[in-house]
């Protein structure tokens, strides 16, 4: 008899490509996890540093109260998000709502503004990264950073890439170690959900699951930058791992030979949570715990028909 799918772990990122605080449960709502990528690093420009040109944000290290991961928890005057880097005092910014707003923020196709989190907290990321840069909240109140439309319609997101969910499995890690000279840990992947109990990749067929009441859809692959090759416990770039390897059996042309190759790799599989079919009065946020059983409900017949 197989192994029910569980969630073996759940990993959110308040600070968008910085280091990401393992938990034991997570707050559902439709722009992703509470607290998953609310904060942003910006350059004096307003637009945004990730891993891709700043690899050292791998080393800020986040903390929140273990509370703020209860469904219903409001942040007080004494509540804050902890910041810690190497060769840095620790930064406290407060998480109730701050008063200064920052126009022109951007990142990637969307522009709006912003909370700025005020002077200590700029000097802090200008120090650590040795050039001018402020720390920015998601204002959640006013703006709307929309999903891309021809994947998934009417949904949004914070400061992630393009959707609210990144799922991996732990069997697809392992396969992918047992090919590689070095093995990586997920951590290079940067998953909000890593299951267990898949079949190497399984992930992939994923078109609808369900966690509990919660119906998450299937968007598409997700396609690696060169996140990947950084190591997360040193900041330092890699040259070609674990990207080399992975052309050799997860790119556009190994999976999809009848499309057009564009020298893309794929390891997770991206996801929003369909409200819309939750069976529940509530349909505002819910909680998924570690341990939690995945149904699969449908699936797509086969990777070469999966979106991209």
């Amino acid at each position: 008899m197989e192994e029910a799918l569980k969630i073996q772990s759940l990993v959110i990122y308040p600070i968008k490509s910085c280091r990401g605080i393992s938990v034991t449960q997570a707050t559902v709502t439709h722009t992703g996890f509470q607290w998953d990528r609310y904060w942003l690093v910006v350059n004096y420009k307003g637009r945004a540093y990730t891993q891709r040109v700043e690899p050292k944000l791998a080393l800020v290290e986040s903390e929140l109260p273990k509370e703020a991961f209860l469904e219903d928890w409001e942040p007080t005057k004494d509540s804050f998000l902890v910041l810690n880097a190497p060769g840095m005092s620790p930064l406290k910014i407060p998480l109730t709502k701050p008063s200064s707003v920052a126009e022109g923020v951007s990142m990637w196709e969307w522009s709006g503004s912003a909370f700025d989190e005020g002077e200590e907290a700029a000097k802090w990321f200008s120090d650590f990264l040795g050039k001018q840069s402020r720390l920015v909240r998601f204002k959640k109140d006013t703006e709307t950073r929309p999903s891309p439309p021809e994947f998934a319609a009417g949904y949004s997101t914070t400061f992630a890439d393009m959707f609210p969910f990144l799922f991996a499995s732990q069997a697809s890690l392992d396969q992918l170690n047992t090919l590689l000279p070095e093995p990586v840990p997920i951590n290079r992947f940067r998953p909000n959900i890593l299951v267990d109990n898949c079949d190497p990749f399984g992930e992939d067929l994923w078109d609808e699951i369900k966690i509990n009441d919660l119906v998450f859809q299937g968007v598409r692959l997700c396609s690696r930058c060169k996140v990947p090759t950084v190591n997360q416990e040193t900041g330092v770039p890699g040259a070609a791992e674990p990207t080399e390897t992975l052309m050799k059996f997860r790119s556009d042309n190994v999976l999809m030979p009848d499309k057009k190759p564009r020298g893309k790799v794929f390891f997770g599989k991206e996801m929003v949570w369909n409200w819309n079919l939750t069976n529940t009065e509530d349909k505002g946020k819910k909680t998924i715990k570690v341990g939690d059983t995945i149904s699969v409900i449908r699936k797509i017949p086969s990777r070469a028909e999966a979106a991209v």
